[in-house]
C-alpha cells in the first residue's frame, strides 16, 4: 500500500490546484486531492503521487492539456438523466410553461444554461422536456448552453452516446422515444435533441460571464448543481453574483440542496416549490429582503452620461474594449463633429450591449441601428447588431452585418470567430475560412491580450475556445 502523502506537500498543492483551475481544497477534503492525484500521476508521467505533485509544482503553469487532465482527475462525474425527479417535476410543470406563455405573444426564445454539465445528461433533459412541451418547437429560437471544465467530460457529451447507467431515473417511454439502439448495449440521442444543446469549455472560476462573446447573457434558466462546492467561500460568491447577473429579471436558478443558501445566492429569492430547490432573480420594483436589496445594489452598473464614467465590471460593459473608428487613409486627423458621432455611436452601443445583456433584444437592435445612424464607420456597433440578430434568429441579416464589421476592420477578431459559429452549419468552408482568420489574429497577440468587443476574455481564451470548436467539428 502507497504510504500517505505528507499533509505539508497536500497543503502546497491545494493552493496551487486552487491558483491554477480554481479548485478549492480545504483540509477536510485533501484524502480526495491525494485520491485524484494518485488516480493520475501516471498520465503525467510519474511513478507516484508525490513525485507527480512536485513535477507539476514546478512549473510556473500548467499547460492546458495538463489542466484538462486534473480537472477530470478531481471533479465528480456522476451524474444521469432527469437527476432530482422532482426539479424536474417543477420545470416541465411550472416554471417552463410559465416562460413559455410569456413569451408565445412576441419573441420565441428561451435561453438556458447547464453550469458544470459534466457528460451532458443534464442539458439533454432539459431538450427532451422542452420537445415535450414545444409541439412548434421548430418556430422557437431555444439556446441550450453547456459548459464544464472538464474537456474530457465535454467530448463525451457532444457524442451522446450513454450505458444503462446514465437512464436509472428515465421512464422507459422516454427513452424509446429520444434514444436509439448502439452495438454493445449502448444508446445514442436523437439528432433533433443533440442539436438543441452547444457545448463549451469554461471556468466559473476564472472565465467571464455574462457576456455576449461566449453566449452567457439574458438567461432564462440556469443549472448550476454540485459546482460551487469545488470554490473556495470567496470565489464561490463572486461566481453566484456573475450567475445571477446572467440572468434575465425573473429568470430561475437551480442550485442543489449542499449550495443552497441566502447568503450565497443573494440577489436570488428562494421560490416555493417543496422538494425542489430554485431561486428567482426579482424584477426591477419587486420587494425584496433588505439582504437581496443589497446585493442587487451592488451589482448594478448603470450607465453613465458620458463614455468614459460607463462602469466596468467582470468586463461586462467596459467601454475600454469598444473597437475604435477605423483611420481615415489619408492619416488625417479627425474632425471634432466625427470625434462626436463616435462618442454618440459608441455611448449607443454601450446601451445597446446593456440591454442585449438583460435579454431585451428588441430595444437593443433598435439602439444599435442608431449608433449606426450616428457613425455608420464604427465597426463595434455592426458587430453587436450581428450578434443580436443572431439570438433573434436572423442569420441572413446576422451575416451581412458582421460581414460589414470586418469590412471596416479586417483584423476585428471577434467578428471572425462570431461569423465563424454562424456559418458551421451552412458553410463549412466558409466558417473554417473565418476561424482560421481568427487563430493567425489571436497568435500575433499576448495571451493575455484584451479584445475589442470581447468584454474581458482575454487572447490567449479566445484562442483555446476556437481551437476546442475546431475539434469538434
Amino acid at each position: 500500500m502507497s504510504a500517505c502523502i505528507p499533509e505539508t506537500l497536500l497543503s502546497l498543492f491545494s493552493r496551487f490546484v486552487e491558483e491554477q483551475i480554481g479548485l478549492h481544497f480545504p483540509k477536510e477534503r485533501w484524502a480526495d486531492l491525494e485520491r485524484g492525484i494518485r488516480a493520475v500521476a501516471r498520465e503525467f508521467g510519474s511513478d507516484n503521487a508525490e513525485e507527480c505533485i512536485l513535477k507539476l509544482m514546478a512549473s510556473p503553469s500548467l499547460t492546458k492539456e495538463q489542466m484538462e487532465t486534473l480537472a477530470a482527475s478531481l471533479t465528480i462525474g456522476e451524474t444521469y438523466f432527469f437527476r432530482d425527479k422532482r426539479v424536474f417535476e417543477v420545470l416541465e410543470t411550472d416554471i417552463l410553461p410559465g416562460l413559455i406563455q410569456s413569451r408565445r405573444g412576441g419573441e420565441r426564445r428561451l435561453r438556458i444554461w447547464s453550469a458544470g454539465c459534466c457528460t451532458g445528461e443534464e442539458p439533454y433533459s432539459v431538450a427532451m422536456v422542452l420537445a415535450r412541451l414545444l409541439p412548434d418547437i421548430a418556430d422557437w429560437r431555444i439556446t441550450i448552453v453547456a459548459t464544464d471544465i472538464n474537456a474530457r467530460f465535454l467530448r463525451k457529451a457532444a457524442q451522446g452516446i450513454y450505458g444503462e447507467w446514465s437512464f436509472r431515473e428515465t421512464p422507459a417511454p422516454t427513452k424509446e422515444k429520444f434514444f436509439r439502439k448502439r452495438d454493445g448495449g449502448r444508446f445514442e440521442i436523437l439528432p433533433g435533441i443533440k442539436d438543441l444543446v452547444s457545448f463549451a469549455y469554461l471556468n466559473l472560476a476564472e472565465d467571464v460571464y455574462p457576456a455576449l462573446a461566449n453566449n452567457t447573457n439574458a438567461m432564462d434558466l440556469i443549472f448550476c448543481r454540485n459546482v460551487l462546492m469545488y470554490f473556495s467561500p470567496d470565489k464561490a460568491r463572486t461566481a453566484a453574483r456573475k450567475l445571477a447577473r446572467s440572468l434575465v429579471e425573473g429568470g430561475w436558478f437551480i442550485s442543489s440542496p449542499s449550495e443552497a443558501s441566502a447568503d450565497l445566492l443573494a440577489p436570488l429569492l428562494p421560490g416555493d416549490f417543496p422538494g425542489a430547490i430554485l431561486y428567482r432573480k426579482p424584477k426591477t420594483g419587486e420587494a425584496t429582503p433588505p439582504r437581496a436589496r443589497l446585493a442587487l445594489a451592488d451589482e448594478a452598473a448603470p450607465l453613465s452620461p458620458c463614455l468614459e464614467a460607463a462602469p466596468a465590471k467582470d468586463g461586462f460593459l467596459s467601454p475600454q474594449t469598444t473597437h475604435a473608428r477605423p483611420v481615415p487613409a489619408e492619416g488625417a486627423p479627425e474632425t471634432s463633429s466625427a470625434a462626436s458621432k463616435e462618442a454618440l455611436s459608441s455611448e449607443l452601443s454601450l446601451r445597446a450591449r446593456a440591454a442585449a445583456n438583460r435579454g431585451d433584444l428588441a430595444a437593443a437592435l433598435l439602439l444599435c441601428d442608431k449608433a449606426i445612424s450616428a457613425d455608420r464607420l464604427l465597426p463595434a456597433s455592426h458587430y453587436l447588431r450581428g450578434v443580436i440578430l443572431q439570438e433573434q434568429g436572423a442569420l441572413e441579416e446576422a451575416t451581412a452585418s458582421l460581414k460589414r464589421a470586418l469590412y471596416l476592420d479586417q483584423s476585428f477578431v471577434v467578428a471572425h470567430f462570431a461569423l465563424g459559429n454562424i456559418l458551421r452549419r451552412r458553410s463549412g468552408k466558409e466558417a473554417r475560412r473565418h476561424f482560421e482568420s481568427a487563430l493567425v489574429l489571436l497568435r500575433r497577440l499576448a495571451p493575455d491580450a484584451a479584445l475589442p468587443e470581447a468584454e474581458g476574455i482575454t487572447a490567449g481564451r479566445l484562442l483555446e475556445i476556437i481551437l476546442a470548436t475546431k475539434e469538434k467539428k
